[in-house]
């Protein structure tokens, strides 16, 4: 017979060593994915939409990439120094985040204005909170908020497209984006051929450097989602909830509104939905959450889409859906294994 003599007495718990535990802020990796492989891969998915802006809109495309990236990697490497944190530039946060803004600006971007762009992203956006990981907003979409609030003007000047010319005269080929076009009455929407939705779908229409493409984007997003850097829910159910709103708005007023393809493939959506909403840091970490926060981007974007005075919304809905994140993480956070609700005694 097995001695039971002990059996009644409790087994001390054995803790772990204190000093070998390691508590963090999230975000948590959980394989073995690095943070400078991560940004590797979403510079290279944003490879063919800088390859596309430089197709239709020549060759200061580079120029303006090269100012907005080096003057993000130099505004980090200061911010740390002045204070007192290790210089991370090694990580490609600070290419990622500046090569977003460079392909949220138009062609004929200042070069002060790229300066200041990346002035906000990196400082306010991000150093401010204490670097990478901390930031409650994506660090682009600051700097580009920032700068379409106190430069409105030259934030919304664009050229036409020139596919093929390397060079040639910007000044003299200024246009609206096709978003600005309908919102002004020059758009007819209930005559855009198949010819202006091939253009649009290619990136053949006034805008921004990189958002002009919608095959680039999805090359590079789909690419993404293979490769499991980034969920699907945001980008479907962003593309999704706009597209169920803006066609249900197109067939009740046809006239005023126009179709949910229209506002799929113009404008900053694709760009928005595969590249800035899908930010580790600034989105919800579960799937649920994904969801009601890509959701609440679209409702957002439509709103000011449709109903503003501004014809893009993008930038403005994930800036404000950034904000709820951690309400949306907490009310949608899984119980833990074992998890009890405490009663409360009366």
């Amino acid at each position: 017979m097995p001695d039971n003599s002990n059996s009644n007495n409790e087994e001390a718990v054995q803790l772990p060593d204190p000093d070998k535990l390691v508590v963090s802020t999230s975000p948590h990796m959980h394989d073995n994915q690095q943070i400078r492989k991560i940004m590797l891969t979403v510079l290279l998915a944003l490879a063919p939409a800088c390859i596309a802006g430089f197709v239709f809109f020549g060759a200061r495309v580079l120029w303006v990439i090269a100012l907005c990236c080096g003057s993000c990697v130099a505004f980090e490497a200061l911010f740390a120094k002045m204070l007192g944190k290790p210089i991370q530039i090694r990580d490609l946060s600070a290419l990622v985040t500046g090569l977003i803004l460079a392909l949220n600006l138009a062609v004929i971007a200042p070069w002060w204005l790229c300066v200041v762009g990346a002035l906000l992203s990196v400082g306010l956006g991000k150093m401010i909170f204490g670097g990478l990981g901390y930031n409650p907003f994506n660090p682009a979409i600051v700097g580009r908020v920032g700068l379409l609030v106190a430069f409105p003007k030259v934030m919304t000047e664009w050229v036409s497209p020139k596919a093929g010319s390397l060079f040639y005269n910007y000044d003299a080929a200024t246009t609206a984006t096709p978003l600005g076009k309908t919102q002004l009455g020059e758009l007819a929407t209930n005559q855009i051929g198949a010819q202006q939705y091939w253009d649009y779908f290619l990136g053949n229409m006034g805008g921004c450097i990189g958002e002009t493409s919608a095959l680039a984007l999805l090359i590079g997003g789909v690419a993404l989602i293979a490769f499991r850097i980034i969920r699907w829910e945001i980008p479907v159910f962003y593309i999704g909830t706009v597209a169920l709103i803006a066609g249900t708005a197109h067939a009740i007023a046809p006239e005023t509104y126009a179709p949910a393809l229209f506002h799929v493939l113009t404008g900053g959506l694709m760009l928005g939905a595969f590249f800035i909403a899908t930010d580790y840091v600034s989105s919800p970490m579960g799937s649920l959450g994904a969801i009601i926060f890509a959701v609440g981007c679209g409702i957002i974007t439509c709103v000011i889409r449709l109903l503003g005075n501004y014809p893009e919304g993008v930038s403005f809905a994930i800036l404000f859906m950034n904000a709820f994140v951690p309400l949306i993480d907490r009310a949608t956070a899984p119980k833990p294994f074992g998890f009890q609700k405490q009663e409360v005694n009366a």
